[in-house]
C-alpha cells in the first residue's frame, strides 16, 4: 500500500508525538490524506504530560487526536509476562513488544467505533515493531489494511532518515523536540524504557552513558539496602510491604523501589531482531525485575522437576512469541493457559534485599503449595527420610548405566 492508494481516505495513525510522528502526519496531510492520531496511556514515564502530544499533533495537521486509556490493560499483560517469565533471549523483559499488543489491541477497538479501517504506524523498515503492528492487525482485524510509509517508496525518497525528517518540520516549523544530537532515542511505558540507536549502536559506548529515567544506575544507588517484601496469592501481587495494593500500584511501587536502587536499570542486550539483523539495546524495568525475580522465587518452591522442565520451555515459547508479535495467535494462546494453572498455585510471600542492582533473597512464607521440606532435605539426622531407601533407586539406574558401559557407548 502507498500514499496514492490512501488519498482522500481517514486513516488511523499511531503516533507518540515524536519526530516520526509529526513528519509523518504533517506529510500524509500535504499528500491530501485525513490523519486520525492515536496515542495510548501507557504511563509513559518520560510523559508527564500527554496533552502536550495532543497539541503537537493537531499542530501538524492531524484531523483529530484521540487518547487511548490503557495502562490497566498493560499492567495485567505484564502480569502474564511475569507469570510466564517470558523475557526474551534471557534478560529482555519484552516490554516493548507487549505494549505493542495493548496499543494495538485498544486501537482496533476505538477504529471500530469510528468506522476507520486503515491502521498506520510509524516503525521503521529495520526493526521488530513493524511486525508487531503487522501480525496483531492482521491477527485481530484481518478486515483491516496497514499502511506504513517507512516502506512507501514515496516516503522513502523524501526521508532518507532523521536529519532529512528534522530539516522537514523545521522548515514547515512544526513543534517537535528532536535535534540531531540527541546520543539515543527512548521508548517509554509503565513497564520499562528502551533505549537504542544514535551512540548506543557503537560497542565502544558504555551502557552509563544511558541517562536512567525510572531509577539510577546501580554505582550511584544508595549505600543503605532496603527490604521489599510482596505477597502474591493465584499469581496476583497483593500486598507489598503490609499494605494492599491493585495490579497497576504494585507494578508502580516496585518501579520506584526497584528504580532507586538500580534494579534492572540499564541492563544491556545485544538482541536478533525478527527480521534478522542484531540490535542493541539498554533496558529499564526495575518492576518487572523486582517482582519477576520475587516471582520466579516462589515458583521454585512450588514447581517439581518435571513441571519445571515444561515450564522452562512454555516460558522461552512465550518470550519469543511476545517478541515477534504473535501473543494473540493460538500457539501462545495455548501456553498461557498452562501458565495459568501454575500461577494459580503461586500463593506465598517473598521478601528480598535490594542494594545496588542485586536482589537477594531473604525469606519465604506461608507458601500454599510449597513442595520444600527443610526435615526431608536436611543434611542432619531429621524428618523420615531414610538414606538407604536409595540403594534400590539406583541399582535400577545402574542397570542402563552399565549397559553402555560394557557395550562400548560411553567415550570416556
Amino acid at each position: 500500500m502507498n500514499v496514492q492508494d490512501i488519498k482522500g481516505k481517514t486513516i488511523a495513525f499511531a503516533g507518540s508525538g515524536g519526530l516520526d510522528s509529526c513528519t509523518i502526519t504533517r506529510w500524509l496531510t500535504d499528500k491530501g490524506v485525513r490523519v486520525v492520531c492515536f496515542t495510548a496511556d501507557l504511563g509513559q514515564p518520560d510523559e508527564k504530560d500527554l496533552e502536550v502530544i495532543r497539541c503537537r499533533m493537531l499542530s501538524c495537521g492531524a484531523d483529530d487526536f484521540v487518547l487511548l486509556s490503557a495502562q490497566e490493560l498493560l499492567a495485567e499483560f505484564g502480569l502474564y509476562v511475569i507469570q510466564s517469565q517470558a523475557r526474551y533471549e534471557g534478560s529482555y523483559w519484552n516490554t516493548t513488544g507487549i505494549a505493542r499488543c495493548v496499543l494495538v489491541k485498544a486501537l482496533i477497538s476505538e477504529m471500530r467505533k469510528r468506522g476507520l479501517s486503515i491502521l498506520s504506524h510509524g516503525a521503521t523498515g529495520r526493526g521488530n515493531d513493524q511486525v508487531r503492528f503487522q501480525i496483531i492487525t492482521n491477527m485481530l482485524a484481518p478486515d483491516f489494511e496497514v499502511y506504513a510509509p517507512w516502506r512507501d517508496e514515496a516516503f522513502l525518497k523524501r526521508f532518507r532518515g532523521r536529519s532529512e525528517m528534522i530539516d522537514f518540520c523545521k522548515e514547515r516549523k512544526l513543534p517537535i523536540t528532536a535535534t540531531k544530537e540527541e546520543p539515543y532515542s527512548t521508548d517509554a511505558n509503565l513497564l520499562g524504557l528502551t533505549h537504542e540507536a544514535g551512540l548506543l549502536e557503537s560497542l565502544t559506548t558504555p551502557a552509563n552513558v544511558v541517562k536512567p529515567v525510572m531509577g539510577c544506575h546501580p554505582l550511584d544507588a544508595s549505600e543503605k539496602p532496603e527490604e521489599f517484601v510482596v505477597r502474591f496469592e493465584h499469581g496476583r501481587p497483593l500486598i507489598i510491604n503490609g499494605q494492599p495494593v491493585t495490579l497497576l500500584d504494585a507494578i508502580l511501587q516496585a518501579n520506584v523501589i526497584g528504580g532507586r536502587h538500580g534494579i534492572g536499570i540499564a541492563t544491556h542486550v545485544i538482541e536478533n531482531r525478527f527480521v534478522g539483523v542484531k540490535s542493541r539495546g539498554i533496558y529499564e524495568s526495575p518492576g518487572m525485575e523486582l517482582l519477576g525475580t520475587c516471582y520466579e522465587m516462589l515458583l521454585q518452591l512450588i514447581l517439581d522437576r518435571r513441571a519445571r522442565e515444561f515450564f522452562d520451555q512454555l516460558s522461552k515459547l512465550i518470550g519469543r512469541q511476545t517478541y515477534q508479535g504473535y501473543w494473540f495467535d493460538l500457539t501462545t494462546q495455548m501456553a498461557l493457559q498452562a501458565v495459568q494453572h501454575i500461577a494459580e498455585l503461586a500463593t506465598g510471600t517473598i521478601g528480598v534485599s535490594l542494594y545496588k542492582g542485586n536482589i537477594s533473597f531473604l525469606s519465604a512464607n506461608h507458601v500454599s503449595h510449597s513442595l520444600y521440606s527443610q526435615e526431608n532435605s536436611s543434611l542432619e539426622a531429621v524428618g523420615n527420610y531414610n538414606h538407604a531407601d536409595s540403594e534400590g533407586l539406583l541399582r535400577v539406574l545402574g542397570v542402563n548405566a552399565r549397559a553402555m558401559g560394557y557395550n562400548g557407548q560411553i567415550k570416556g
